[in-house]
Parts: structure tokens; C-alpha cells; sequence
């Protein structure tokens, strides 16, 4: 099982030919989570919570895209969330990634299919270490 840290990453989707690699920030931490996107006027590529089964958008400032997944990496659901909203709650979901709305579909986002994180800063975890079957979280409310 591996444990995330707050960092800095990479979002991988698509296939070998296609892959499209995204930054990502990691929001592990209790503190990370609860803020997530607030204050934010938009977003550079995407911020995954972890663990986390459920977002809400209230304060808000633009809309996004939430990509719901479960402990091997498969997308659940893909959602579009306007701000003031609250998400259901996802029973299998141990992660969400977070991405300003159109995102998702531009980068090719399905549900059924998985997607690759890898943390790369130090204060990420292990460098270089990526989303596998075995990395996973405890399922948990994000904010």
C-alpha cells in the first residue's frame, strides 16, 4: 500500500502511443484536502486528493471537472461540478482528481479506463514512484 505526501506530480492518460502527461499537485494531508481548489482562480493542469470519496465546489470561484478513482487507478465516474455544489459520494472511490471544467474531455478521460499518477517532488513521497495495483488509500471524505 503506499502512502501519498502533498507534492508535486504527474497525471498520465491515455495509452503508449497517445499518452498525454499532465502536472499535477497532490493533496494528501488533512490540511491540503480541506482547501484544494478554494482561493483559486483557475488551475494548471490538475490536483488529485487523496484519500478521498466525495467533493463539494461551495466557494468556489470556477467550475470543474472531477474524475473519480478507485485503488488501481480505473475511473469510476467523470463529473462536471459547477461551484455551490456537492458531489455524491463515490462507495469504491479512493482518490479524485480535480481539473478546471472541459479538462477531462480534452484530455481524453473515460470512465472504465486507468490512468498513471506519479509523484515527482521530494516532499511527494518516493520520486519516481507511480500509481500501481498496489498503491492505494483508505477511502474518506475529501473537502
Amino acid at each position: 500500500m503506499r502512502t501519498w505526501r502533498d507534492g508535486d506530480g504527474t497525471l498520465t492518460v491515455g495509452t503508449d502511443s497517445g499518452a498525454r502527461e499532465v502536472p499535477l499537485r497532490i493533496a494528501a494531508s488533512y490540511r491540503a484536502r480541506t482547501k484544494g481548489l478554494l482561493g483559486r482562480d483557475g488551475i494548471e493542469g490538475a490536483m488529485m486528493l487523496t484519500p478521498c470519496g466525495s467533493v463539494h465546489t461551495f466557494r468556489m470561484r470556477f467550475p470543474i471537472d472531477v474524475v473519480y478513482l478507485d485503488r488501481k487507478f480505473t475511473v469510476l465516474a467523470v463529473r462536471t461540478m459547477k461551484p455551490g455544489r456537492l458531489g455524491l459520494p463515490r462507495l469504491r472511490a479512493r482518490h479524485v482528481v480535480e481539473a478546471e471544467a472541459g479538462a477531462m474531455e480534452r484530455w481524453g478521460v473515460r470512465p472504465g479506463m486507468r490512468v498513471e499518477l506519479r509523484a515527482t517532488g521530494p516532499d511527494s513521497g518516493t520520486p519516481g514512484a507511480s500509481g500501481t495495483p498496489e498503491a492505494s488509500g483508505t477511502s474518506g471524505s475529501g473537502a
